[in-house]
């Protein structure tokens, strides 16, 4: 594959903690061989989940926000390798690819400025550059009857995401956004904003449901765009279920659930929802963890969950001794969706 760096099995040894009487995941987590094709192998493997990281803030920067999502990929890895290998979890049903190899859009977009015209065009093309790869790369694995696991990145990624599982299915294809916004913003050129818009537009998205609104974070506009679309959007607030306590958050996983389950579906996380989490848009307000890790077991043991997108975490934001934290909820969330998968 091209634009692709592989993570080897000397790089998983190397962040692993051995200890006497445990194994790991690290030591379980199926790597590719440097002299075997990589698709080759994954259609004869018998894991059925492939995970690959996307180390980019390119599409965050375009969208005006706080870089540093692209660290969360490499944060996650390492916390992912560390969980036990048990009767509840195991890494040998997960091949762990690496990461497109995002490097010359990273530096070409360090030295642009957003808030300029001319510069923030270029930051378009250069997000739209990182949507071949990351639709290209998920056609190939759903293809191979596999299901995606991608770390990003920003939520950009998410029309990658679904271009790449609409044409592996050939087909139109749901989602389900767990997001305190609606990434439904106008096509002003990409950005992590607008992901779900562009793959609306462009006939590969069916129906989008998002969960968890923050009400005071979504413009009238993207409103009245899905008053106008009922059939296609569908969303509950936050403020509905934990403030106001008009509906209910398990009932509304159902509602969530029967909105999107007839099609092939995508299971979007956005970091930024989630309070004290460092990501491009941190919040103090919002479902907990616990929520978040529900969300995605109840999505994830539905047949038709085809991929799983864990995004806008920046672990390198956290100056703290903790940042390592943010990388390790992505691998909480890694072993939830897939033990709803395996259990």
């Amino acid at each position: 594959m091209d634009n692709f760096i592989q993570f080897s099995v000397s790089d998983l040894a190397a962040i692993t903690n051995h200890r006497s009487g445990e194994v790991k995941f690290g030591e379980r987590i199926i790597t590719i061989p440097n002299d075997t094709p990589a698709l080759d192998f994954i259609s004869k493997s018998d894991a059925p989940f492939v995970l690959f990281g996307i180390p980019e803030d390119v599409g965050v920067k375009a969208n005006f926000g706080r870089v540093g999502t692209a660290s969360a990929y490499f944060s996650a890895i390492k916390s992912l390798a560390n969980i036990q290998h048990n009767k509840f979890c195991k890494g040998s049903k997960i091949i762990l690819l690496g990461h497109l190899d995002v490097e010359k859009q990273m530096k070409k977009a360090s030295l642009l400025m957003a808030n300029d015209k001319e510069d923030r065009k270029e930051l378009f093309k250069l997000v739209e550059q990182i949507d071949k790869e990351v639709s290209h790369l998920v056609c190939a694995i759903v293809k191979l009857g596999k299901i995606p696991i991608i770390i990003g990145g920003g939520h950009n990624n998410a029309y990658g995401n679904i271009k790449g599982l609409a044409l592996g299915k050939g087909k139109m294809v749901n989602a389900v956004n767990f997001d305190a916004h609606t990434d439904f913003r106008i096509m002003e050129g990409r950005h992590s904003g607008n992901g779900f818009t562009y793959a609306f537009e462009e006939h590969f998205l069916k129906k989008y449901f998002v969960f968890g609104l923050h009400e005071g974070f979504v413009s009238k506009s993207v409103f009245n765009t899905i008053k106008s679309i009922p059939e296609t959007i569908n969303y509950n607030t936050y403020e509905e279920i934990e403030v106001r306590k008009e509906k209910d958050f398990d009932t509304e996983l159902n509602v969530a659930l029967d909105y999107i389950k007839n099609e092939p579906f995508g299971i979007e996380l956005d970091l930024d929802a989630i309070p004290g989490v460092y990501s491009s848009a941190m919040t103090n307000s919002g479902f907990g963890v616990d929520k978040a890790r529900q969300f995605v077991h109840h999505f994830g043991k539905h047949k038709n969950a085809s991929y799983l997108h864990i995004c806008e975490g920046a672990p390198d934001l956290d100056h703290s001794n903790n940042n390592h934290l943010t990388g390790k909820l992505i691998a909480y969330l890694i072993t939830d969706f897939m033990k709803s998968k395996t259990l």
